[in-house]
């Protein structure tokens, strides 16, 4: 079982695929550090008709982001989720930035449609994102998902996803540029024609199911170091556990 730190109590919800309880981890939310999103369709349903849905999605994610003070480093679009890259500026703002972007779309998506019921399965996913190469892998991961989905065969050709304007500089959308892209060179073509090159070369399985596992699960991605110390300040475990039993030391020797 898993450990979820929700009003200093366990909480576990049964899986009808097993039968077992299994705890659910709640969601990271730390204040100054990046979090990769994800936000799903009900039962996989589209959450995107067209691009005048895309586009409002955009602009409501922009409001929920100024008012709630959550810099925006990438965003991607596809027909059934949405992936984000953001830090908060406080240890709720990301939290109630989902709330409003999800409430306030979702009203506008049935109206428009002439639907009913949830949109978005249920609450966001999240992983911590450590600052430096992990931010960038996961603003990558990012940029690289209409790919991933077959939408696009050149990532900076997507019209929905922050992949242009990482690789070409449009401005399309504001973001906030993270620190490790700005170390990609000393001036805006620098950065582009570097990112580029990281774009060509995309992401190895490994890492994009290494990606993915730790947003479903709530964990951390980044050095060993930074997982267990964020690990100490959220009171959760933030990666995952050893298989197999803890080793015993050596045997207590008798004089």
């Amino acid at each position: 079982m898993r450990w979820c730190a929700k009003s200093s109590r366990r909480r576990f919800d049964a899986r009808p695929d097993c039968g077992l309880a299994v705890a659910r981890l709640t969601r990271l939310a730390v204040a100054g550090h990046a979090h990769l999103v994800l936000l799903r369709g009900h039962g996989a349903q589209p959450v995107f008709r067209d691009d005048a849905d895309r586009a409002a999605f955009l602009a409501a994610l922009r409001t929920a982001c100024v008012v709630e003070r959550v810099a925006l480093h990438g965003y991607a679009l596809l027909p059934d989720r949405v992936w984000l890259l953001a830090t908060p500026g406080n240890d709720d703002a990301l939290g109630r930035c989902m709330q409003a972007l999800g409430r306030h779309f979702s009203v506008a998506f049935n109206r428009r449609h002439g639907r009913r019921g949830s949109l978005w399965d249920g609450r966001y996913r999240s992983a911590l994102v450590e600052a430096g190469p992990s931010l960038l892998e996961a603003m990558l991961f990012v940029d690289l998902a209409p790919v991933r989905a077959g939408l696009s065969i050149d990532p900076p050709t997507s019209p929905w996803s922050s992949a242009r304007q990482h690789a070409d500089q449009h401005s399309e959308f504001p973001l906030t540029d993270a620190a490790a892209y700005w170390a990609l060179g000393n001036t805006p073509f620098d950065r582009c024609t570097s990112y580029r090159s990281m774009l060509a070369e995309s992401l190895s399985l490994t890492s994009i199911e290494r990606i993915e596992r730790a947003v479903l699960r709530g964990w951390a991605l980044g050095s060993t170091a930074f997982q267990e110390r964020m690990a100490k300040q959220v009171a959760r475990p933030l990666s995952p556990r050893p298989r197999g039993r803890p080793r015993r030391g050596p045997p207590s020797r008798e004089h």
